[in-house]
């Protein structure tokens, strides 16, 4: 499919048949010019203002449900018993697993040096923030006493109420927000030497003191990259481990119970794989419609795309040998309770969301993600990075739902069925993360500039001879 693309792109080295990582004849003043007017541009396209419209819209759909909630309960919710959990902890769980992307090319592709995360890490790192705001409201308002959620933190109080550190509800409470902490202070970090930038380059004096005074007087000076490459390799270092055991410590919240379908050991790597899986294909989602509205293809090319549809299908086997392995315990266990739990999973009441969950997390994108053809397609990633994300969403249904609406005692069977309350939330935080994402694109440096242009190779001048055109910054 749209072969053409690939063979007339212009960042395919004829030679050695491989990407670029950024677009030929590029130089340190062109990069800046490009990213830079997208920032200080005085014209904001139509387009964005009709994007964030349609954005807030939705996100108004969450305040409106959010309101509702707190007068009415969480009695407005399709929360039953047996099956206590619904939306709100779904939606957690995938909100969790779509910042996980932002954080491992940010951090792990940093420490292994892999150059081509440098014209994506931004907006993932962007996503990352947003996606954990989504998500920690979610356990809050379950909880159905969201202005009681300090007692969750283990402040000084005449009252000595402690949290219960048995529960998995203050487990996530310290590993979300400080995975929440970490990101955003890599982010910001990151960022910094751009301020500057757009601080030098900006003509409006509201714009030069906003971003002067978020550069935090960055002069770019030996010493400041010295402290900025310091800081970098440090935060990576932290948030590395948190790539693994944000989801793992979420994961607890399922294996560490005694019910089957939760109780088991493959669910930390099980999760840890699903968030990456996800996370990538949100990356796929905001990143082609980036790089063709603001014209980007020279910076965000065919090569970051076949990058990410790799992790994709390396991550997306581990979730399938996750998939493999539920079968086979509840098989070779030989637990009543488990092989009952995995044939209503397939063949239950709701047996069409685990169908829907093996059509599009593993028969569509692993039989499709092998051909480079495709990989390039930024039509098929696009459509594709969709499918992925219902597909994730439903696993958490599954393995939410189907594992508790018959439990032990068929005398307390019952059934789920969201209301219009539980998607009308769900909705709103998706109008939430794409409104915050506007706001990012048209106020914050998308791609960072001081990391592209070390990219770019140095042009050799020979002393006395003619001067070429060079890579050096030009005043920027």
């Amino acid at each position: 499919m749209a072969t053409k693309e690939k063979i007339n792109d212009p960042m395919l080295d004829p030679k050695t048949g491989e990407y670029a990582v950024i677009g030929p004849g590029q130089t340190f003043k062109s990069v800046t010019d490009t990213i830079s007017k997208i920032v200080l541009t005085a014209h904001t396209p139509v387009g964005w203002f009709l994007g964030l419209l349609m954005a807030g819209g939705l996100a108004t759909g969450l305040l409106i449900g959010l309101t509702w909630l707190v007068l009415k309960g969480v009695g407005i919710w399709g929360i039953t018993i047996p099956g206590a959990w619904g939306f709100a902890i779904i939606n957690f769980v995938w909100w969790i697993g779509i910042g996980h992307a932002g954080t491992l090319i940010s951090a792990i592709l940093l420490l292994f040096k892999q150059g081509w995360r440098n014209s994506i890490n931004r907006f993932a790192e962007a996503m990352t923030i947003f996606a954990v705001v989504c998500a920690g409201m979610f356990p809050l308002i379950h909880v159905g006493r969201p202005w009681l959620g300090y007692w969750l933190f283990p402040y000084p109080n005449t009252m000595n109420v402690w949290p219960q550190w048995r529960s998995p509800l203050a487990w996530d409470v310290f590993a979300v927000s400080t995975y929440a902490t970490i990101s955003v202070v890599f982010w910001y970090i990151g960022m910094i030497p751009d301020f500057g930038t757009l601080r030098d380059r900006a003509k409006s004096p509201l714009a030069q003191y906003c971003y002067g005074l978020l550069s935090l007087g960055w002069r770019g000076s030996t010493r400041h990259w010295m402290r900025y490459e310091s800081a970098s390799l440090l935060l990576a270092g932290l948030s590395t481990p948190l790539v693994l055991s944000v989801h793992t410590v979420i994961s607890f919240d399922f294996a560490v119970a005694a019910l089957a379908g939760w109780h088991t050991t493959i669910f930390p790597p099980y999760f840890v794989a699903g968030a990456v899986y996800s996370g990538f294909a949100m990356v796929l989602t905001l990143a082609i419609p980036i790089r063709k509205l603001y014209h980007l293809e020279h910076i965000i090319t065919l090569r970051h795309l076949d990058n990410m549809a790799k992790v994709m299908l390396v991550t997306g086997f581990i979730v399938c040998y996750g998939y493999g392995m539920e079968v086979f315990m509840a098989w070779y266990s030989a637990s009543h309770w488990e092989f009952f739990m995995m044939w209503n999973r397939m063949f239950g009441p709701m047996g069409w969301a685990y169908g829907i969950l093996i059509l599009t997390n593993l028969a569509i994108p692993l039989t499709t993600l092998w051909f480079r053809k495709l990989r390039v397609n930024t039509t098929y990633l696009f459509i594709l990075s969709i499918i992925v994300n219902i597909g994730m969403w439903f696993e958490r249904f599954v393995i939410v739902v189907t594992s508790l609406y018959r439990d032990y005692l068929p005398s307390s069977w019952g059934t789920y069925k969201a209301t219009r309350w539980d998607y009308l939330i769900y909705v709103g935080t998706l109008g939430l993360f794409t409104f915050l994402f506007f706001l990012f694109v048209r106020f914050l440096p998308m791609i960072p500039m001081s990391e592209l242009r070390t990219m770019l190779p140095q042009t050799k001048i020979r002393p006395g001879g003619p001067v070429a055109e060079t890579n050096i910054e030009e005043a920027v």
